[in-house]
């Protein structure tokens, strides 16, 4: 999905119209952000319980967790916030409605993914920033490294999501995949990669690459080393490089089955 400023001004022009749209209803807005952000914190209660008994996994402690779920949680809701139809590609290659993405003079899959925003993002997003704060590591350059991997951690998320729901071109409706491809992506992000074997991380890093969206993300924000930032941008340009092919191959196929109508 690169874009040039024409393409970068489309899109800031959609995410504008985007948020005026969701800020039309503020209170429900507000009752969104706010409500994930308590959903989050009650849902990483388990982790300060768990590690209050055992205060250390294989050199991981709480301190290493509120990183990992910080970038985890951000990530999540950039995406949700930038390119909230990632999670409904499926069912838009399915349903027809990519017909009027078709009809418009812009790039298909950058115009489609952009179109919806999720206003409970924000709070996933605002969440993840509390978390690292709070996390014993911030600082202002460590903050800098936490928004770097956050976006990076949002590529790799996007392009996953992309790429599953892409297989809709082929396989029809995927919602069940999806689903699933969600879930795995964000419980096994947060875990402790030390908690794996080299089989099971090599999962993480390739068939399902939750270690890219938690823990090596994290490893960045926490070390800054150039191994941890080679892997993640690695990673990520790898995996939108390949949802981007696999998208493009299966629209040639849709245009090619299927009659192309104006939405008004």
């Amino acid at each position: 999905m690169a874009v040039d400023m024409r393409e970068l001004k489309f899109l800031l022009a959609i995410w504008k119209t985007n948020l005026l749209s969701a800020m039309e209803y503020r209170v429900a807005f507000l009752t969104q952000v706010i409500g994930m952000i308590l959903n989050n914190a009650i849902y990483f209660m388990i982790w300060i319980i768990f590690f209050d008994r055992f205060k250390e996994v294989r050199g991981w402690g709480i301190h290493e967790m509120y990183v990992t779920f910080g970038v985890l949680a951000s990530s999540f809701g950039l995406v949700s916030l930038l390119f909230g139809n990632s999670f409904y590609l499926g069912e838009i290659i399915t349903k027809g409605r990519l017909d009027y993405y078709l009809s418009m003079p812009r790039p298909v899959l950058l115009h489609t993914v952009a179109s919806r925003m999720i206003s409970s993002g924000m709070g996933d997003f605002t969440y993840g920033i509390l978390s690292y704060a709070v996390s014993g590591y911030f600082s202002w350059d460590g903050l800098g490294r936490f928004m770097l991997g956050t976006v990076l951690a949002a590529v790799v998320f996007a392009s996953f999501m992309i790429l599953m729901q892409s297989l809709a071109f082929w396989f029809g409706m995927m919602t069940n995949l999806a689903g699933l491809a969600l879930n795995a992506m964000t419980t096994f992000g947060i875990y402790p990669i030390t908690l794996f074997d080299n089989y099971a991380k090599l999962l993480l890093f390739t068939l399902i690459p939750a270690a890219l969206m938690g823990a090596v993300p994290a490893e960045f924000v926490r070390t800054s080393t150039w191994q941890s930032l080679a892997e993640l941008l690695a990673g990520a340009l790898t995996l939108l490089f390949i949802a981007v092919t696999v998208f493009r191959l299966g629209l040639k196929r849709y245009e090619s089955g299927s009659a192309i109508q104006t939405e008004v």
